[in-house]
Parts: structure tokens; C-alpha cells; sequence
């Protein structure tokens, strides 16, 4: 049986260190609506087309990754530029982009008519961990869907898993999210309290790591980029918004009333009404500075 052809749509910080590791091993077709993105990848050996219709011409499997579901809707459906313009029945989609779980069901019952299948297969580690071949790599799928991907989806990563059905992908990424969205908060807020209090934050995240409370914040991003000159996180305030929100719409009746997603939304909406949207994600610690009365960060020159 020959090798699948595979195409990629979505070449930005996160979708372009995903298909760079699959160009290491395989042919690729790409698209991005930036022309200097798809320069680079040109000039990395892959072939660039014109439109997500002409990646779906030239592919049998086809990874998206993009800011929001809503998007890749247009991407698969789009008048005269959507990969279904293209695609051939038996055709594959995968989206690794952090969707919502309702409109992945839905596109995935739309495309049904046409033969083309829709699986999600979102990320989790960064694009470090893309970089690295870490990352993990968690899909929504039927078994024989997973079969068929799972080799494709290991040139990325090893650490690939089949955690549930269509869209259990998406939600498992939502709540994973959310997770490490409200643990950044909770370490920001308590290293800036307690310097406020005339503790050496240095000393207090050394401690913390050693205690009961550490947790990614604590023992990465403090160390590597709040207590150096390499602060920027490369993932904006407005993605990690959507993420929560995502998960914010899961929890109905009675867990609603239980969850703490509403107050980690209003946080991170707060960063976004003071830096933007396009803000760095560590610029949320500003805010539990200025309100703490104390600097933990260097601020920039």
C-alpha cells in the first residue's frame, strides 16, 4: 500500500512547529494565508498551493491548525476555497486546533454526505514541545480512524493517545486548558502576595516547589521566563481566553455553580481589556504586581 499524501493548512506559531516535524519524514501540502510562512516552508522542501481546496486535491489526509473552530469551518467548507473543493471520499481531516466539541460534532456531521471524515486531534506542551517531538498529541476518533492516523500523528510526537470518541479530543485539550490557565493565576497571585509581604519570590517559588502547592507555573515558567530576560510565553492572552471559555461552556446546571472557570475568564478578560488581545500571556502577571504593590519581573527597557 503506497504512503498516505498529507497536507497541512495552518502554519502559524503552533501549526507551523506541528508540520515542520512531519516535513522530517514525510511529504507535505500546505497552505497559509501568510505569504512569509509559506516562503519559509518552501524553502524546508514542501509544496505550497494557492488554497485549502488545492490541499485537499493533493492529499488524502489533512491536518488543520487554527485559532478558532469557526475558522476551520471556513477552511473545510469555504465557497470556492474550502478543502471539501478538493477532497475525494475516504478523505481524512484532522484538526489540531483547540476547538470547541459542539462544532467539531457538527462539521463532522456535515461532511458526512461527502465521504470526507473529520477527526480532532489537539496538542498539548507548546511549541517547544513540537520543536522537541514531545508534545501530546490527544485524539478524538473511531478505532479505525485512530489506526489510520496514529503513524502520521507519531512523526509529530510519540506521545499520541486515543482518549474517547469524536470531539473527546477537544474536550479533553478544554479542560486541560483551563487547568493550567487558573494554576498560572493561583501562582501568580500567591509569589506576588507574598512578595508584597516582603518575601524574596525567588526563595518563595523555591519553597513552593518543594511543598504541596508546585505545580507547571511554579516549576517552569517562573524558572525559565519570569525570572530571566526571556519572559515572553509565544501564546497570547486572547487564545488562552478562548480556551477557558471553552471549557466554561461545559459546565452546566448544577456544576456550573461549582466551577471556577467564570473566575478565571474574568482574569484573563481583564489582561485582555489592559494589554490586548495580542498580548503575551506572562503579562498577566502585571496585574497581581501592580495590585500586589511589587515587582517580580524585570520590566522591559
Amino acid at each position: 500500500m503506497s504512503a498516505p499524501r498529507i497536507g497541512y493548512v495552518g502554519l502559524g506559531v503552533m501549526g507551523g512547529a506541528l508540520a515542520r516535524r512531519l516535513l522530517r519524514e514525510h511529504k507535505l501540502t500546505v497552505f497559509d494565508l501568510s505569504p512569509e510562512r509559506c516562503a519559509e516552508f518552501a524553502k524546508l522542501g514542501a509544496t505550497v498551493v494557492g488554497s485549502p481546496a488545492e490541499v485537499g486535491a493533493a492529499s488524502d489526509i489533512v491536518l488543520t491548525c487554527l485559532p478558532t473552530s469557526a475558522q476551520v469551518k471556513d477552511v473545510i467548507f469555504g465557497d470556492n476555497h474550502g478543502l471539501i473543493r478538493g477532497m475525494q471520499p475516504g478523505g481524512l481531516i484532522v484538526d489540531q486546533t483547540s476547538g470547541a466539541t459542539a462544532a467539531t460534532r457538527e462539521m463532522a456531521a456535515e461532511l458526512a454526505p461527502t465521504g470526507v471524515n473529520l477527526i480532532d486531534a489537539p496538542v498539548s506542551g507548546g511549541p517547544q514541545g513540537a520543536d522537541a517531538g514531545t508534545i501530546a498529541i490527544m485524539v478524538g476518533s473511531s478505532d479505525e480512524q485512530y489506526a489510520r492516523v496514529v503513524p502520521i500523528l507519531n512523526m509529530i510526537s510519540l506521545n499520541v493517545v486515543h482518549v474517547g470518541p469524536l470531539g473527546a479530543g477537544h474536550t479533553l485539550k478544554a479542560v486541560n486548558n483551563m487547568m493550567s490557565a487558573g494554576n498560572r493565576l493561583l501562582a501568580f497571585e500567591a509569589v506576588s502576595l507574598a512578595a508584597s509581604q516582603g518575601l524574596d519570590p525567588k526563595i518563595v517559588v523555591d519553597v513552593i516547589n518543594k511543598s504541596s502547592g508546585r505545580n507547571n507555573c511554579t516549576q517552569n515558567v517562573f524558572p525559565i521566563n519570569i525570572f530571566t530576560d526571556n519572559f515572553e510565553a509565544r501564546f497570547t492572552l486572547a487564545l488562552m481566553e478562548k480556551d477557558v471559555a471553552l471549557a466554561n461552556e461545559l459546565a452546566t446546571g448544577d456544576f456550573a455553580a461549582l466551577s471556577l472557570a467564570p473566575a478565571i475568564l474574568r482574569n484573563y478578560r481583564m489582561a485582555i481589556e489592559r494589554f490586548g488581545g495580542r498580548g503575551d500571556l506572562h503579562q498577566m502577571l502585571r496585574l497581581y504586581e501592580e495590585a500586589a504593590g511589587t515587582q517580580i519581573a524585570k520590566k522591559p527597557a
